[in-house]
């Protein structure tokens, strides 16, 4: 088994791994070691310890894993046939290891395994591991203050939840000191800025053991921001030729098998209904396309028709396994911004790149500054299996994209294997204002299920055809882009987006009632408001708003009642400013209708 290419982090984080893992068995001989891959920020670990280990333990890990490092300790790589490796473990009593070279020999025939060992100040093996190897030559070659252990988790065993359930620590590493710390910072405010927190405190959505897990209830100020974000989805679609329709949350299974999501996405749908007196059974629907072809297909079309651009925000149901649930991100049920384009091949490369540059369109909107887009390709050995069995389809639908993506100017990275079972599809990642990363947002193209349910158009010389179809959801769906928006703007919306974009502040009693007559003026345009009586001090009025992150508060005191003004507090940049009342509302409908990131007062 040759040595993988990897680059000088990988190498550091991967030689961590085994630095942690030799710690571990130095503290607590006996433990169970399973396995210990780097990953983008560090390096993990899976052990089964025989009593239970704390974050109290971090500080006397980290020591033990310095003083390795400090011994300077190098690497030897050692190949060894499946029954001697076999009879190496299983000696050491590491049954997940045995278990591992199993699989290796069974699975995929393998009769030989590499070993790295540690190798100690005068050549004895202090450690060894089951590994194909990438590290670095000596382990001083690790900064000691440029690792940190930063959590535990627990993680079945092959992913397994019959299984052994293994304690996973997590450790970030970098090429130096300065680099772990500035993303320590990073860590810290994404804490301060996660969605499930600020979700929270901001009153924006809850979940409840009563509804079941990963069923998001929005309240209703997170409703506003779902509705926003509807509404403009609704506003760009109409002015891109999309035709809005509506789908039921549920089809026959019948459905499903003819477009093959059945077989390709059971083990994500809800368990099948049935009722009395009725034939075949009901699923939940876990995606929208089934039934937009169903539309398309109610009524005969001709290329005059084409392309044709259904949209929906449609309701969709995955039964996603509850240890991968995540706040917004991963979600049971889902709200997606999703649309189907029925094209000729003629006009793909103007649609695929219409969509493209709707994307754009977004990022501008949620001031996104770093993405990447993902040409997802298939894998020819996966055929029949994975993807469906049309190579040429493959290659052909591949390059139709790839010519698109380049005509356009656009960048992209290609992926193998991780395509749509039916066509390939570019996947985007973006990063949010402190540089975490989240996926998006997905354009697929699909050259099998239109023809394998029927789906036709008479071409200019009267010969039936069978559309591509581009599947589109541009805005993901609301949760997990409401998710990403609430850790990208920190809670404090832009003005349009904003649950409350008003606060208002009388001074005192005598200002109520001018204040209520800007409330009134102030929601006749449409602006959502909020007001705080003046049985609480000024000072913790405006700082109850500030916690609520309302973007203006507006106070109103005797010179502003005498001006007809209003003391507008700009929460973002801590400034106030004093404006007639007309000239605040003007502004701030203007601001909220152009949907500016930045308002214009203060």
């Amino acid at each position: 088994m040759p040595e993988p290419v990897a680059d000088d982090l990988h190498k550091l984080r991967h030689s961590l791994a085994h630095v942690l893992a030799q710690a571990v068995l130095n503290l607590w001989p006996g433990t169970q070691i399973a396995i210990g891959p780097p990953i983008d920020y560090g390096c993990y670990y899976d052990f089964l310890f025989a009593k239970p280990i704390s974050e109290d333990d971090f500080h006397a890990i980290e020591k033990e894993m310095r003083k390795i490092i400090h011994q300077g300790q190098t690497f030897r790589c050692d190949e060894l046939n499946t029954a001697d490796a076999r009879k190496y473990w299983k000696d050491r009593k590491q049954n997940f290891k045995v278990e591992l070279i199993e699989d290796l020999e069974k699975n995929e025939n393998v009769r030989t395994v590499t070993h790295y060992a540690n190798l100690g100040p005068k050549g004895e093996e202090t450690f060894a591991d089951l590994c194909r190897g990438g590290h670095v030559e000596n382990l001083k070659e690790i900064p000691a203050d440029a690792f940190k252990i930063m959590t535990l988790a627990g993680a079945y065993w092959r992913g397994d939840e019959k299984r052994e359930q293994l304690t996973r620590i997590y450790v970030a590493a970098f090429p130096s000191g300065r680099e772990l710390d500035e993303y320590l910072k990073m860590m810290e405010e994404a804490r301060k800025r996660d969605h499930r927190k600020l979700g929270k405190e901001l009153d924006l959505f809850t979940f409840s053991e009563m509804v079941g897990p990963g069923l998001p209830l929005w309240t209703a100020r997170g409703t506003v921001i779902a509705d926003e974000i509807e509404k403009l989805a609704r506003e760009t679609e109409a002015e891109g030729g999309y035709l809005r329709v509506r789908t039921p949350h549920i089809a026959k299974g019948k459905l499903y098998e003819q477009t093959g999501h059945l077989e390709h996405y059971k083990a994500a749908m809800f368990p099948p209904m049935s009722f009395a007196n009725e034939e075949g059974e009901y699923y939940l629907k876990p995606m929208n396309c089934p039934h937009h072809h169903q539309i398309f297909a109610s009524r005969s079309r001709s290329y005059r028709d084409l392309p044709m651009r259904l949209a929906e925000y449609g309701h969709c149901y995955r039964h996603e396994e509850s240890g991968v649930l995540f706040g917004l991100m991963r979600v049971r049920s889902l709200t997606m911004n999703d649309a189907h384009i029925y094209c000729t091949e003629e006009q793909f490369e103007n649609e695929f790149n219409a969509v493209i540059n709707l994307y754009l369109k977004y990022f501008a909107l949620f001031d996104i500054k770093k993405h990447v887009m993902r040409l997802s390709l298939h894998d020819p050995k996966e055929l029949g299996k994975k993807y469906v069995p049309k190579q040429d389809l493959w290659i052909k639908t591949e390059e139709m994209v790839r010519r698109a993506m380049k005509k356009n100017g656009v960048h992209f990275m290609e992926v193998p294997d991780e395509a749509a079972f039916y066509g390939p599809k570019i996947d985007v990642q973006i990063w949010s204002a402190i540089g975490r990363e989240f996926t998006l947002a997905t354009n697929q193209v699909d050259f099998d299920v239109p023809g394998k349910v029927g789906l036709k158009y008479i071409d200019s010389n009267g010969a039936e055809k069978v559309p591509l179809c581009i599947h589109r959801a541009p805005l993901s769906t609301h949760e997990r882009l409401i998710g990403f928006l609430i850790e990208q703007f920190a809670g404090l919306f832009p003005l349009w987006l904003a649950p409350v974009q008003v606060g208002l502040l009388p001074v005192a009693g005598a200002h109520e009632d001018s204040a209520h007559d800007l409330e009134k003026r102030l929601r006749a345009a449409g602006i959502r408001t909020q007001f705080f009586d003046h049985t609480e001090t000024l000072g913790k009025r405006i700082r109850e708003g500030e916690m609520w992150k309302i973007p203006y508060l507006a106070v109103i005191g005797d010179k502003e009642v005498h001006d007809k003004s209003v003391t507008v507090r700009n929460v973002k940049t801590k400034k106030q400013t004093t404006v007639p009342v007309d000239e605040f509302i003007r502004k701030t409908t203007d601001d909220i209708v152009e949907r500016k990131l930045e308002p214009g007062i203060g």
